[in-house]
């Protein structure tokens, strides 16, 4: 699964209708909220981030990939007791990312999305650490098998997520 450079004649940008872009990201926090209290398993999955993740290296703009990240991040800060801010921050951060190196690789290849995937749950939970330790005051553990499981977990099922969030793309 080689990671490819595109030019930029050979990028494809891609948009969401108005319901996709609203309804997903709503769906996948409504999941992240309520399948942890049954499941506690799910707890791992982080849906919101992939989703970001998802429609920032679709969009390819790093405006729409800051923004995406920023609303989708501080509607998951709502659905917690944390500060408001540190889900938004970190995902601010993701969304950017993810959009700035779907310019520069072929995201549509399965092998790329797993490791811009794993790449981007590790930059996501370093930042969200980072600024809940240390600007929040949260007392918070790091521990790496738990953050490296967890984001093969996450981009397990980021790409077949992104295979699902692919049948509502359309061509700008």
């Amino acid at each position: 699964m080689p990671i490819t450079y595109t030019s930029g004649e050979q990028v494809e940008v891609y948009r969401f209708s108005v319901p996709a872009t609203i309804l997903i990201p709503l769906i996948a926090l409504f999941l992240q909220a309520w399948l942890p209290l049954g499941l506690h398993f799910f707890s791992i999955f982080d849906l919101p981030l992939l989703v970001t993740i998802a429609f920032a290296m679709a969009r390819r703009g790093q405006i729409s990939g800051l923004l995406t990240g920023a609303v989708i991040g501080l509607l998951q800060d709502s659905l917690t007791h944390h500060p408001i801010g540190v889900f938004g921050i970190a995902k601010t951060v993701v969304g950017y990312g993810a959009s700035s190196l779907g310019v520069k690789l072929d995201v549509e290849n399965v092998g790329t999305r797993f490791l811009v995937t794993l790449l981007f749950y590790v930059v996501h939970e370093t930042v969200y650490f980072m600024v809940a330790r240390g600007l929040v005051g949260l007392k918070l553990e790091w521990s790496w098998p738990h953050e490296l499981w967890s984001a093969l977990a996450n981009a397990l099922v980021g790409v077949a997520l992104f295979a699902v969030l692919d049948k509502f793309k359309q061509r700008t």
